[in-house]
């Protein structure tokens, strides 16, 4: 195939730049999504996936489009790990996992301990009548559920910040064709070793370093996903002067606004992939080895899904056809207990600061490439 003419179809992605990606993608999205469902990313030097059903066919068919790649960015990081492995060798990382992040044991063993959590921070920021939500309490308790679940409980909440800070920072910097930083790679070491330290965290079948690079994904992904589903709930609910009122008089619609709200801005904007093999895919003649990245974002607004897809609707019927979590193989391990600790954070803020509400004086708008939410989120209540 000739890629010079093939990439010369795709204007809109041709001109779209990082900027856009990082700072307010859905406008870009939308166009992309209506004329060119698949394009060429030439700022990425690869194809985005934006419709729905083509997104759900990428990530569900992992033999054509695979993360079992060298520039995988993740794995470029923190080595190869369920997220860089498909096939037999993803099902052996992935399995000594996933016990308890099953529904059954995350209500045992994890409710309990958020609940607690969350009511600590609480306690703790109450009496002054504002805070800084990023930092006084979705990434502390975000933090806490992570190391509490990875059995790093001897390790500080601001060690293991700056860790996965760093990762987060490295991986970002690698999405966007930038080398793996010094940061990255020693945060990532300091992890290993805390890891390695814990014995507990060796299950078999595993060496030392494949555990390790799986705590460091479970770690990063736990806190990152979860800090941002936090922090975006908060932000869509207090931003929406009517919806407030119908989530705290009925407490069962809580649930389905935080789908909607992970519909409306999934903490993970997209996930990438690369081709196995040459295949056409709407009008898109992709190439073997050619990077495809399926935006979250672009398919969780797609209206012949989700109608009136760009409105915060907490009754919304199907919101949780959502794709925040993704599909197939790589769906996400730790989904119900992200989803249960972000029900039990926003709903313990909404019960212990009556009255709260953004601070109108510090901006709150989402943003970053792969991994999207505010970079501070200031609220105030009467203290």
């Amino acid at each position: 195939m000739d890629h010079k003419v093939t990439i010369d179809k795709f204007p809109i992605g041709r001109g779209a730049t990082l900027l856009e990606l990082q700072e307010d993608p859905h406008p870009l999205l939308a166009r992309l999504r209506a004329a060119e469902p698949v394009s060429w990313l030439a700022v990425r030097d690869g194809w985005l996936v934006t419709r729905y059903d083509l997104a759900v066919r990428v990530m569900r068919d992992s033999t054509t489009f695979t993360v079992d790649d060298p520039r995988f960015s993740t794995s470029r990081v923190v080595g190869a790990s369920m997220l860089s492995l498909d096939g037999a060798e993803h099902a052996r990382h992935r399995e000594p996992f996933a016990d308890p992040f099953r529904p059954a044991g995350v209500q045992d063993r994890f409710a309990g301990f958020i609940e607690a959590e969350a009511d600590r921070l609480i306690s703790a920021m109450r009496p002054t009548g504002s805070a800084e939500l990023r930092r006084e309490f979705a990434g502390p308790l975000a933090v806490a559920v992570a190391t509490e679940a990875l059995g790093l409980r001897d390790v500080d909440v601001d060690t293991v910040l700056s860790w996965y800070a760093a990762i987060v920072a490295a991986v970002s910097e690698v999405s966007a064709g930038e080398p793996v930083t010094a940061a990255g790679k020693d945060a990532f070491a300091r992890l290993r070793a805390a890891v390695l330290r814990e014995a507990a965290l060796a299950p078999e079948g595993l060496s030392l370093d494949e555990v390790a690079s799986n705590a460091a994904v479970l770690m990063f992904g736990g806190i990152d996903t979860t800090e941002g589903m936090i922090l975006n709930a908060v932000r869509h609910l207090l931003g929406d002067p009517g919806t407030l009122p119908l989530v705290r008089d009925h407490a069962d619609l809580l649930a389905n606004a935080i789908e909607e709200s992970i519909r409306l801005e999934p903490a993970a904007a997209a996930v990438d992939r690369y081709a196995t093999r040459d295949i056409e895919l709407a009008g898109g003649r992709i190439r073997r080895g050619d990077l495809v990245s399926v935006s979250i974002a672009g398919a969780n607004r797609d209206p012949v899904v989700f109608a009136d897809p760009n409105r915060f609707d907490v009754r919304r019927a199907n919101a949780r056809l959502n794709l925040a979590f993704a599909q197939g193989p790589h769906f996400c391990l730790g989904a119900h207990l992200a989803r249960t600790e972000t029900t039990i954070a926003v709903g313990s803020l909404l019960d212990r600061l009556p009255g709260l509400r953004l601070d109108p004086g510090h901006p709150n708008a989402p943003r970053g490439l792969v991994f999207r939410k505010p970079p501070t989120l200031r609220v105030r209540w009467p203290s």
